[in-house]
C-alpha cells in the first residue's frame, strides 16, 4: 500500500521530465518537437505550467508513453503501464550491479540513445531532403522525429 501512495505521490511534472530523460531527449528537444519553447518544457516539468494540457496527446506521443500515465503514473488499463514495468525491472537490476557495472550500464544506455536520436534525425533529414515519404522503419523513424 506505501508503495502504491509514493508511485501516485510523483507529479505529472516529474513524469514528463523522467519520460523525457528515458527517452534520451533534452528540454530543447522536446520543446523543438511539440512546438513550443524550452521554457515551457522547464515550466511542464516543475510544474509551474499552464499550457501543458493544450499539448500533453503531442507530448506523450513524442515520449512514447500514455496520456494517462503522463497524468496519473499508470495506464488506461488502470494498472502500472508496461513502460513502467519495464523501467521498475532495469531500476532492480540496477541495484544488484556494483559501481562499475553501474557505470558500464549507464555508457550503455547514453551511448544507446544517442545512436536512436541520430537514426531518428538521419531519416527525417532523409525525407525532408528528398521530399519523398519513406516505408517501413525509416517512416516510423521519420515521424517519431517531428
Amino acid at each position: 500500500m506505501a508503495r502504491e501512495s509514493k508511485a501516485h505521490s510523483i507529479s505529472a511534472g516529474e513524469r514528463i521530465r523522467a519520460a523525457r530523460v528515458a527517452a534520451g531527449l533534452t528540454q530543447e528537444s522536446l520543446a523543438r518537437e511539440v512546438g513550443v519553447t524550452r521554457s515551457a518544457v522547464a515550466q511542464w516539468e516543475t510544474d509551474r505550467a499552464g499550457q501543458v494540457g493544450g499539448n500533453l496527446a503531442r507530448i506523450a506521443e513524442i515520449l512514447g508513453v500514455s496520456v494517462g500515465h503522463l497524468l496519473t503514473g499508470v495506464s488506461a488499463e488502470g494498472g502500472a503501464s508496461a513502460e513502467h514495468a519495464t523501467e521498475l525491472a532495469l531500476l532492480r537490476l540496477y541495484r544488484t550491479c556494483g559501481p562499475e557495472d553501474r557505470a558500464l550500464i549507464m555508457r550503455t544506455a547514453h551511448r544507446l540513445a544517442r545512436q536512436h536520436r541520430r537514426a531518428r534525425a538521419a531519416a527525417a533529414a532523409a525525407e525532408a531532403a528528398t521530399g519523398k515519404q519513406l516505408r517501413g522503419p525509416k517512416r516510423r523513424l521519420a515521424r517519431s522525429a517531428r
